[in-house]
């Protein structure tokens, strides 16, 4: 079985992938920013170290010379790790002095807008190393020489990609000091918000399997009373299911006692005589109370299929069925039964009718609604099986009809108002509970003429 995961560590997990993509984004912002401002920093000494070469070019008889000072190179010196390489060229772009075949710039650079000279910043490879130039163009305005003199100065990147790197090292030791500080403090944060929920895991593990009493609501947050009262309230549902069960079983236990007993004495008793015919009445009372046991037996196992009809309804398992069919193939079973006690049944179903529902708990409805007319009807009288759009079943019959103060009760289990009619009192609560099951509203009214009428609503199908 997989073990599930722990909300803490998913909490910390989340987080610290967060704060990593974070932590990515700001170096590589920071490296960038770095190699900015490095960039803007070593420029000005490129410029600088330019301009100083720019002011030893001098003529002389016609020609250009150039005096590089130290100073001009020498801005470097504790400052770079790279190398300084430089070129002079005269107004024709002939070498004066410095470093053969530095990089030209390239077409379209522009002049840059941020010093005040005819200056051009540039990457470029020399040597097989990365370096950044400036060139810097000097007016030569002479009686016999006119034109632009150009100087470049260029420096291996070296320096500035250590500052830019240590920006970004120094911004994610801090992101990462900070990253830590808030996953500890995360820590320590769920873990205090969680203490109530181990609080209530702990006093949910020590009750006893019967203590159903609500938990309280005063020893947790505030989000966690709606998690609190949906556990008080399915343990409610949970203690009044226990409850109907026990008082189920004990008064089918009574029920089953009662019979079982009476049964019992009179198989006894008939042991004890010696005549044939006093065994024949024994083997026959014995065979109706075993019969009476059965009929008894059967309606305990349908009050059990009907809690599990219920649950498959509530999980989505209703079926769409026509319900004047149901009742065309119910009638169509039980016509045997009122013919043999000499009641009429009838059918009004001339189309169908779609509802959602269980097939065999409706089953179960049709034939206790008219066994149970049937069981009160006299001989010659007449039972009527309707169904009506949207979704109504009536059920009538010529009975001696229920008093209007006993209709609730009658749907109360082991309830029986005529104790000389044969039944075990289970009929109409079965039918109560499958009513319940599928949201139908079920009523006892007046027959037309006389006798008992059962209509149940149920919800029409689409």
């Amino acid at each position: 079985m997989h073990k599930p995961s722990s909300l803490r560590w998913r909490l910390l997990w989340n987080l610290a992938l967060l704060l990593v993509v974070l932590m990515l984004a700001s170096g590589l912002s920071a490296y960038w920013n770095g190699r900015e401002a490095a960039d803007t920093a070593y420029d000005r000494t490129l410029l600088a170290s330019a301009r100083t070469i720019a002011a030893g070019v001098t003529q002389r008889d016609g020609t250009l010379s150039a005096d590089v000072p130290y100073v001009a190179l020498d801005t470097f010196a504790y400052d770079s790790a790279g190398r300084i390489f430089y070129l002079v060229n005269d107004i024709h772009q002939n070498l004066i002095s410095g470093y053969e075949n530095l990089p030209a710039p390239p077409p379209g650079t522009p002049r840059t807008d941020d010093y005040p000279a005819l200056a051009r910043f540039y990457n470029a490879t020399y040597r097989g190393q990365n370096v950044r130039v400036v060139s810097l163009l000097k007016p030569v305005s002479e009686p016999n020489m006119n034109g632009m003199a150009e100087i470049r100065v260029a420096e291996t990147d070296e320096a500035r990609v250590s500052m830019a790197r240590s920006l970004a090292a120094d911004t994610l030791l801090r992101l990462g000091m900070l990253a830590i500080g808030a996953l500890l403090l995360v820590w320590f944060a769920v873990s205090a918000a969680l203490r109530p929920l181990e609080r209530l895991r702990t006093a949910v593990e020590e009750r006893q399997s019967d203590d159903l009493r609500p938990l309280p609501l005063v020893e947790v947050q505030h989000e966690l009373w709606p998690l609190v009262r949906a556990l008080n309230h399915f343990t409610e549902r949970l203690r009044e299911q226990f409850e109907r069960q026990a008082q189920f079983i004990a008064d089918a236990a009574h029920e089953l006692r009662t019979p079982l007993a009476a049964l019992k004495a009179r198989l006894e008793l008939g042991l004890r005589a010696s005549e044939p015919e006093t065994w024949r009445n024994t083997l026959e009372t014995a065979a109706q109370g075993t019969d009476r046991l059965t009929h008894l037996a059967n309606q305990l196992l349908s009050l059990a299929r009907v809690e599990n009809g219920a649950r498959a309804i509530a999980e989505g398992g209703a079926q769409l069925l026509d319900l004047s069919q149901l009742a065309r193939e119910l009638g169509m079973a039980m016509a045997p039964l009122a013919h043999a006690r000499g009641v009429a049944l009838a059918l009004e179903a001339d189309e169908p009718v779609w509802l959602r529902g269980e097939p065999t708990l409706l089953n179960e409805l049709l034939s206790n609604l008219v066994d149970n007319a049937l069981a009160h009807t006299p001989s010659g009288g007449n039972v009527i099986l309707r169904v009506t759009a949207p979704a109504v079943l009536e059920v009538e019959d010529d009975g001696p009809g229920i008093p209007v103060e006993e209709r609730e009760r009658v749907f109360e289990r082991f309830y029986r108002r005529n104790q000389q009619v044969a039944g075990s009192g289970l009929g109409l609560a079965i039918v109560g509970e499958i009513c319940r099951a599928h949201l139908a509203q079920i009523s006892l009214h007046d027959g037309e003429t006389k006798g008992l009428k059962v209509r149940v609503s149920f919800i029409a199908g689409e």
